[in-house]
């Protein structure tokens, strides 16, 4: 029997309970080094597409045109983070949110390992990128539930007063992924560039193997959050979770996806399109990218912690909708500092996109989507709400902005008008999210619902 409507009065996690430091300890922990080894897969790769791929895995079309190929292949992974996500979500809401954490990252690392070991063009012909895009989309399926589990169960761990700086350590781990990545990829490219084409590349992708093997142990040590906990002891953990949060929770799930399709356009844009921008247009060095990405990852990672802190204090949306007003403004300025081609005017933009776009602004996601769904099905909403953003907004944006260069002649206005569009669509989606900071995670309604919402999540039956 369904009893979706027990009263949240009659739960035995008290809202206002000081959290379990052992318990915090772990969960900061694994969601910290699972989401490192998920950014440190796709950020490799997107250096890879930027920098190596074109050459080893479509090498008989122009370089323009291997761009191209090379983000399309990069943006499958994206498509498959939301097959991965209603995948995974199912059983996330159903089971539990530690063991789809330790499943998510054994698909995440070890597609990743795969990469390393195949064969190119040169070896195979077309059946190389055929294998490049199967792993990508195994990479993808796989990291479809990492970030929102991670960020829920952190959130369900930590007691009030304390999620948003908690629960930001996700992107802290994200930003982590990035440097890591950043330092392999300046390692390699210490090599002669016929050692990098040849086996160095593959050191890259093989190396995720550490990552994935420490991220594994600290996660089987996990605790599971006391919410799912009492949820799954009261039999009230639905049996379709996905279908639930179509059927009850539209409203906060495409408020987390509108929430978030212009930041992860920008997200990604920086990250990936940018570092092929800067070698094939500006003229930057290659071996000089990784370093301004590194360099970027560590800002952006005490801002995703420093904005998380300050929701904490003054509110999630005040300060999710400062950031998505200012990555609304930043494309232009953006483009016309990268252009001069002077490395600090360079270094400090990518600084700048970092804090507010890459870490800062999902720092803060991380404690505010959760908090937007009720108890029943959080995880399948948060992941739903981020994934099918993701695809629609990080995915395809390295792409659309590498068609846009090529179609306007090497013009970077329409890119930055691309840009600062998709940010407008989050910041108004901003506008019209509800408070959520310190809410009671233990409810089965979804912040600001309707008193219709309110009656039918306390029925039984429903």
């Amino acid at each position: 029997m369904d009893t979706s409507g027990s009263n949240p009065k009659s739960s035995t996690v008290d809202p206002d309970r000081p959290a379990d430091p052992r318990a915090t300890r772990k969960a900061a922990w694994a969601g910290l080094v699972g989401t490192t080894l998920e950014q440190y897969d796709f950020v490799i790769y997107g250096t890879a597409s930027a920098l190596v791929f074109s050459t080893l895995f479509f090498p008989n079309v122009s370089p323009a045109i291997g761009i191209l190929a090379s983000f399309s292949a990069y943006a499958v992974g994206f498509l498959a983070r939301p097959l991965g996500g209603l995948f995974f979500s199912r059983y996330g809401d159903r089971l539990g949110r530690k063991w789809i954490l330790v499943t998510t990252l054994l698909v995440m690392g070890g597609s990743t390992l795969l990469i390393g070991l195949l064969p190119t063009y040169e070896t195979i012909g077309i059946f190389a990128p055929v294998l490049l895009v199967l792993c990508r989309f195994l990479q993808g399926f796989g990291a479809g539930a990492e970030q929102a589990g991670a960020a829920t169960l952190l959130t369900e761990t930590v007691g009030r007063g304390r999620r948003g700086r908690y629960a930001s350590l996700v992107m802290v781990g994200a930003a982590l992924g990035t440097a890591l990545g950043a330092v392999v990829w300046i390692a390699v490219q210490l090599l002669p560039e016929e050692a990098v084409l040849a086996w160095g590349w593959r050191l890259v992708f093989i190396s995720s193997l550490v990552v994935t093997v420490v991220a594994m142990v600290i996660r089987r040590k996990l605790d599971e959050s006391p919410v799912f906990t009492e949820l799954k002891e009261a039999h009230v953990a639905p049996r379709k979770p996905a279908s639930e949060v179509f059927q009850h929770g539209r409203r906060p799930m495409l408020l987390a996806l509108f929430m978030n399709v212009g930041a992860s356009a920008q997200s990604y844009t920086f990250q990936v399109f940018i570092a092929s921008y800067l070698v094939s247009t500006v003229g930057v060095d290659a071996s000089f990218v990784p370093k301004v990405l590194l360099i970027g990852a560590i800002c952006g990672g005490i801002a995703a912690f420093g904005f998380g802190a300050l929701s904490d204090r003054i509110g999630r949306k005040p300060v999710y909708s400062s950031i998505m007003l200012a990555i609304v403004l930043l494309p232009g300025p953006a483009f016309i500092a990268m252009n001069t081609g002077n490395p600090t005017a360079i270094v400090v933009t990518l600084i700048i996109g970092f804090v507010l776009a890459v870490n800062g602004g999902v720092g803060v996601q991380m404690s505010y989507f959760p908090e937007l769904f009720g108890s029943r099905y959080r995880y399948a909403g948060v992941t739903l709400g981020r994934e099918f953003s993701s695809a629609l907004g990080g995915g395809v944006a390295p792409l659309i902005c590498a068609a846009l260069l090529s179609a306007f002649s090497g013009s970077w206005i329409p890119v930055a008008v691309y840009m600062s569009g998709m940010a407008l669509i989050s910041l108004i989606a901003a506008r019209m999210a509800p408070e959520t900071v310190d809410r009671d995670l233990t409810v089965p309604e979804d912040a600001g619902a309707p008193a219709t919402q309110r009656t039918e999540a306390r029925t039984p039956g429903r």
